[in-house]
Formats: C-alpha cells, sequence, structure tokens
C-alpha cells in the first residue's frame, strides 16, 4: 500500500469559369462533387453537418460542466483522500440519510435482500417499520446501487482491479486512515454518475437553448448563463446526494419535449411518449418535482386562455401528466401525496374547464370577461378538489406547506414554519442576488427578451380585443401567432420568479430558466429587425465579452475555493457509539446527526433530517423538546415512550441564533408560551444532566445523555 500526504482544409471550386469551358469534355473532379448533387442533397449535407456541429457543442458543454462539478467537489472536500467514514461524514444531514440505503443494499447479501431491507426498514424511524423507498423518492440509490453490483461483480470476474487504496497521513497527531480513489470505491462511484447526469444536463441545456433560439449562438449564450452564475444555479457541486441533483436534469428534458410539442402543429405520439417518460423521471426521486409541475401546467393553462394553445393539444399534454402521475403513484407504492396535491388536482380541473369550453364562450363575451371566468373555475375547482382529496385519503404530510406560505405573508408563526423560515434558504430571496444577476448581464438580458415577448403578447392581445373572431366548436384558439411557446416560457419565468423571491432556495430554478431565456437574444424571430444576421452575430460577441468581465471572475472564485473535510469530534462520537452500544440502541438527537449515527453507527434512531411526513414532524418535536424549557421529567417521558435509549445533545443547537427569534428555545416559546422566561433544558443539561439521565460520553461538541427508564436505572 503506497502512503501518500494530504495537501496543505479543403480547396475551393472555381465556379467562376463559363460552363463552354467544359463543352464536350468530362467536367473536373471538384466540379463533379459539387454542380452534380442535387439542390435537395447538398442541402441535406449542410444540415448534416449543422447537425455534428450541434452535437459536438453539446457534448463538450456536458463534458466541461461534468469536469467542473468534480473538480469544485474535489477541492472543497479532498474528497480523493478521506477515510470511508469521513466521506459518509461529509455526506451532512439528510445527504446522509439517502446515501444510507445505497450503503445498505451494496453491502447486504443480495440485491433483491437489500431492496427488502430497504423497504421494510426499522432504523429510520424506531420501532416503525416503514418503505423508505415509499417515502424518500429512493430510486436513485437503488438504481446505482445495482449499477454498482454489477459494476464490480464484472470487474471481479474479469480480475480487473476497480480502485487503489493508500495510506493517508492526517497528520496534527492523528493515526493514518486508508484511503481509496476509483470506480470500486462506493463513495466515489455515487459522486461520479450524480456529476455524469449534471454534465449531460448541461448538454440538453445547450440544445435546449439552440433549439428555443433557432441558433446554436443561443445554445452558446444559455451554457455560458449557466457558467457564469453557476453559483446561483446549482448546488449538486456541494451536496451530490439530494434530490434535486437527480431530478433537476430530467426536468431540463421535459421542458426540452414540451416546447417541442408545443411547435408542433399536431404532436406526434413518440414525443407524447418521450413527455410522459421525462415526467415519471423528474417526479420519481424527488417530492417536491409536482410542485414544480403545478407551476408548469398553470403557465400552460394560461397560454391556453389567451389563446397561445388549442384545447386539442392542452388536452394531449394534460392526458400525458395524467398518465404519468398514474405511474409514479404505482412505483411509489400509493404515495397519497402524489393525489392528493394541488398538482393532481389542477389537471382534473383544467380538464374539466376544457370540457365546458364551448358552454363559458356561450354565456361569456369573448374576451377578458371568459378568460376570468375560467381562471377563477380552475383555481376554485382546484382548492375544492385538492382539500377533498385529502381528506378522503386522511393525508396531512404537505400541511407544512400551506402553513409557509401563509407565514410568507401574514404574522402567522408555529413550529414548524419556524424551523424552515429560520435556514436562510427558505427566507425571502437576498437582494444581493439581484446585483449578481446584474453584474453578469444576465437579469438586462431577460429583461429585454422578457420586454419584447410581452410587447407582441400584448399586441396580439389588443388586437383580439378590438376585433375578437367567433371561436368554432373544434377549437377557441384566440390568437393566431407563432410565439405560443415563448409567451409559455415567459409564464414560467415569472412564476419561478415569485417562487425565488418567496423562497430564496428556490432560486435555483429561476437562474437556469434565465439561462434559457437569455438564448433568446439571438433569436432572429424576436431580434432579426434590429439588424442583418451578421451585425446581430457580431452583438451577441460583443454580449458574451462584457458577460465574460465578472462572468469569469465568479468562476475564479468558485476554483479557487480550497477546503479540506474533518470533522474530529463527529468521528469520536461515531467510534464511541460503534465500541461501547449495542447494535440496538436507539439514539436521538439533532436530525443531521441522526442521519450520520444511521449511516456510519448503523443504530437505530427515531428522528431524522427529512421533514416531509407529518408523524415525523411529531416525533422530532417530542425529541427537540430538549431544547425547550420544559421540565427534564416531561422530555424524559416523551423520550421513553420513543424507546429511546441514548440522547446526543450539541450546544450549539441550543445557542446558536440565525437572527433574532430563531434560536431553539425562541421557537419552543411559540409552541410552549407557559415555560416562556424559564432556562432552557438544554443549558441544565450541560451542567448536570441527572436525575433524569447521566452523561456517559462527551466532547467539545457532543455530550451523550442515557434515557434513565421509570424504576430502573439500567438501559439494553
Amino acid at each position: 500500500m503506497a502512503v501518500k500526504t494530504r495537501r496543505p482544409a479543403v480547396q475551393p471550386v472555381d465556379t467562376e469559369k463559363s460552363p463552354a469551358t467544359h463543352r464536350g469534355r468530362r467536367p473536373p473532379r471538384e466540379s463533379r462533387a459539387t454542380s452534380g448533387l442535387p439542390a435537395g442533397g447538398r442541402a441535406a449535407r449542410a444540415g448534416l453537418s449543422y447537425a455534428v456541429l450541434i452535437v459536438g457543442l453539446a457534448a463538450l458543454a456536458g463534458l466541461a460542466h461534468w469536469y467542473h462539478l468534480s473538480y469544485l467537489f474535489e477541492n472543497d472536500r479532498h474528497f480523493s483522500h478521506l477515510s470511508t467514514l469521513e466521506k459518509e461524514m461529509a455526506f451532512r444531514t439528510e445527504m446522509g440519510l439517502y446515501y444510507s440505503y445505497y450503503k445498505t443494499i451494496i453491502e447486504a447479501p443480495s440485491f433483491a435482500s437489500g431492496l427488502h431491507s430497504i423497504m421494510n426498514d426499522r432504523l429510520t424511524e424506531y420501532p416503525l417499520v416503514i418503505n423508505t423507498l415509499k417515502r424518500f423518492n429512493l430510486y436513485p440509490e437503488v438504481v446505482l446501487a445495482s449499477w454498482y453490483r454489477m459494476y464490480t461483480s464484472t470487474m471481479d470476474f474479469f480480475g480487473i482491479s476497480t480502485k487503489m487504496c493508500w495510506s493517508v497521513n492526517r497528520g496534527e497527531g492523528l493515526s493514518p486512515v486508508e484511503s481509496c480513489e476509483g470506480l470500486g470505491d462506493p463513495a466515489h462511484f455515487y459522486v461520479s454518475f450524480v456529476f455524469l447526469l449534471n454534465g449531460v444536463m448541461m448538454s440538453l441545456f445547450f440544445l435546449y437553448g439552440t433549439y428555443l433560439s433557432g441558433s446554436w449562438l443561443g445554445g452558446t449564450t444559455t451554457v455560458l448563463c449557466f457558467f457564469f452564475n453557476h453559483g446561483e444555479s446549482t448546488r449538486v457541486m456541494w451536496t451530490p446526494p439530494l434530490r434535486e441533483s437527480f431530478s433537476y436534469p430530467f426536468l431540463v428534458l421535459q421542458m426540452l419535449l414540451l416546447t417541442y410539442i408545443l411547435r408542433s402543429q399536431i404532436p406526434r405520439r413518440r414525443a407524447l411518449v418521450a413527455l410522459g417518460v421525462s415526467n415519471v423521471l423528474f417526479m420519481l426521486p424527488w417530492q417536491f418535482a409536482q410542485f414544480v409541475l403545478l407551476t408548469q401546467i398553470s403557465c400552460l393553462f394560461a397560454s391556453y386562455i389567451m389563446g397561445y394553445l388549442t384545447p386539442t393539444k392542452m388536452q394531449l399534454v394534460l392526458i400525458t401528466h395524467i398518465i404519468s402521475l398514474g405511474v409514479c403513484f404505482v412505483l411509489m407504492f400509493g404515495n397519497a401525496m402524489l393525489l392528493t396535491s394541488f398538482y393532481a388536482s389542477s389537471l382534473v380541473s383544467v380538464w374539466g374547464v376544457i370540457a365546458y369550453r364551448n358552454r363559458i364562450a356561450k354565456a361569456c363575451k369573448p374576451g377578458i370577461i371568459t378568460w376570468v371566468v375560467q381562471s377563477f373555475a380552475w383555481l376554485i375547482s382546484t382548492i375544492i378538489l385538492k382539500f377533498t382529496m385529502s381528506m378522503v385519503f386522511g393525508a396531512s404530510d404537505d400541511a407544512h406547506i400551506s402553513s409557509l406560505i401563509k407565514s410568507k405573508f401574514t404574522s402567522y408563526k408555529d413550529f414548524d414554519t419556524l424551523m424552515y423560515t429560520c435556514a436562510a434558504e427558505f427566507d425571502f430571496m437576498e437582494r444581493e442576488t439581484l446585483f449578481r444577476f446584474l453584474r453578469t448581464l444576465l437579469l438586462p438580458i431577460n429583461l429585454l427578451v422578457v420586454t419584447v415577448i410581452v410587447g407582441k403578447t400584448t399586441r396580439d392581445i389588443w388586437k383580439f380585443l378590438i376585433d375578437p373572431p367567433m371561436p368554432d366548436e373544434d377549437s377557441t384558439e384566440l390568437v393566431t401567432s407563432a410565439n405560443g411557446e415563448l409567451v409559455f416560457h415567459t409564464l414560467q419565468l415569472m412564476a419561478f420568479a415569485v417562487l425565488a423571491v418567496l423562497i430564496m432556495r428556490l432560486k435555483l430554478f429561476l437562474t437556469p430558466q434565465m439561462c434559457l431565456m437569455g438564448s433568446l437574444i439571438c433569436s432572429r424571430q424576436l431580434f432579426g429587425w434590429l439588424t442583418e444576421r451578421y451585425k446581430h452575430q457580431v452583438m451577441v460577441f460583443a454580449m458574451f465579452s462584457m458577460m465574460a468581465v465578472q462572468g469569469v471572475s465568479n468562476l475564479q472564485a468558485q476554483w479557487n475555493i480550497m477546503g479540506e473535510f474533518s470533522n474530529l469530534p463527529q468521528e469520536e462520537l461515531l467510534q464511541w457509539i460503534q465500541d461501547n452500544t449495542s447494535p440496538d440502541s436507539v439514539f436521538a438527537g439533532a436530525m443531521p446527526t441522526m442521519a450520520s449515527v444511521k449511516l456510519s453507527a448503523l443504530r437505530p434512531i427515531v428522528n431524522h433530517p427529512h421533514y416531509e411526513d407529518a408523524g415525523l414532524r411529531e416525533r422530532t418535536k417530542l425529541v427537540y423538546a430538549m431544547y425547550s424549557r420544559m421540565p427534564a421529567d416531561v422530555v424524559r417521558k416523551n423520550l421513553e415512550k420513543l424507546q429511546v435509549d441514548y440522547y446526543i445533545l450539541e450546544d450549539s443547537w441550543c445557542t446558536k441564533r440565525s437572527r433574532p427569534g430563531c434560536s431553539m428555545p425562541e421557537i419552543w416559546d411559540v409552541e410552549d408560551p407557559k415555560n416562556k422566561g424559564k432556562v432552557p433544558l438544554c443549558t441544565i443539561m450541560s451542567r448536570d444532566a441527572r436525575p433524569h439521565f447521566i452523561t456517559v460520553f462527551q466532547n467539545s461538541v457532543y455530550k451523550v445523555l442515557r434515557v434513565l427508564r421509570t424504576g430502573s436505572k439500567a438501559v439494553r
């Protein structure tokens, strides 16, 4: 074992000769190669050359993004020099939870037994047995684990080494650790495929921008805008296991296919099937996907109302979404959140509005009144259907989303909303984000594009209002225009902008959409009136130069991020747990730490970072009562009900405060006002845990308290 130390041209044809020069003779070879080719053949050859260029540029963009992500991730953590335990600890909070199921499958005696383990899991919410594949959208981990098992078994069969290991000197008096690189290392295999998928996503972005704008310069603009605003566009390089890392690339594919369908006079069945498959691939890995698709359906419905989308085409898209939702419902083992979502209700509502379009048209004068009636009917029926379905299925898992939105517009707050809003990523979008968009010209370009589209749309609508056509039974299309897909993209941009302003984290949808809209600056359809093609292209390249001034600086700032992951206090904690507790000892504590305990120590836990389940939120509230001002005996009894043996106390959770009102004791003051003003229980436990708990381990960050059960001081 080696030892390594961590780092501090073809000639042109002469076309000027007269054809009479070669009369009676065979034409020269160069002339035969071109003039003998039919006009259609020359067009086909030119088209093929252009297609090769586009594919080549798309592949180059994908490779560049894959390398960029891998480089940033390695620089930030020095991942290649970490031990297996350190790599697992580097997957903080819910990332560690997701990765733990991948680890379970690859370490199981067989793939089938590993799959059975995660579908009948008793470690994650002890003593409950839950189907984690259904609860946490773990299909990416299932697929990657199956690929890993097939890869390693194949390589072992042929005797090919899949990884290289070293003894790493960690310095500072620490013992050396073994570190492995190569696809045979589970963590390396996992992140490699995440970055590869997101490299493919960048290729799709290039194709998308090219198709939307009608120019390869448009695709280039999209890619450059994405790179120059990379920190605002994605976080996959810092958080590979998160659900969006697997899901979002398929949204890009889905929207590209949807754009193709919107441009088609009559959508082909293959395009609709592809759209349905991409819908499924987008929804399966991520619970939040349904909210994104809700905004998409809303924007499509708005386009339909204004006449930019025919009823037939809208219904075809709706059928595709409904079938996709049904497939996901089956694959997610009947997950009620899918059927009780606003997305599902919206699909039914839009279908109903279209079905009664003729009655609405007869009852109302064509124009704004009809649009208002249709919009109102859609909104009210969607809300009624959503809450009716929630009552039928008894589902309340997404109730916190409604409370979160309510807290944005009112003074409403409770424990769950404060757990979200006290985190910076769930706060309103910061003003500095707009300045960053200004400096890279992303915002000015989008304002210009949107202004032109809105101007064209306003003229269309005004023309319709002045002289409305009479709708027939087959179509209620009110505006004849080739800009339907551009109107949809503008509406989608506005929807993402609203979401990003309300919740800063959602700028990860807004920024890529802005990059796509930026491609339209190269569209001759929108800006051909400004100047001739050559001068237009010169202007675009000049724009690239101005964007690069701040864009390159942003990239260099990312490249200069150099770090090395180390968390010695947590390493000591996990080592102590493995050496001093039995495998069936049950733990409770802060959600991020619980994910690491389950992943690395393989101990049962009662709460975890996936906060989307109503039952889990109640469990977490009982566990987090340690940071309230309640009496110690009340908290101990709650933990005893959960069958907790050890509680991991962290002083930082007792004292940290992102802003006024956001420390854990202050959050509890909203939930438990009767104890307001008392000394927080976590402060008392830090001094002396007796008589209800006993301190059995302590370091600079963590304190492990043994829960003393009623009538006995013994624990298993």
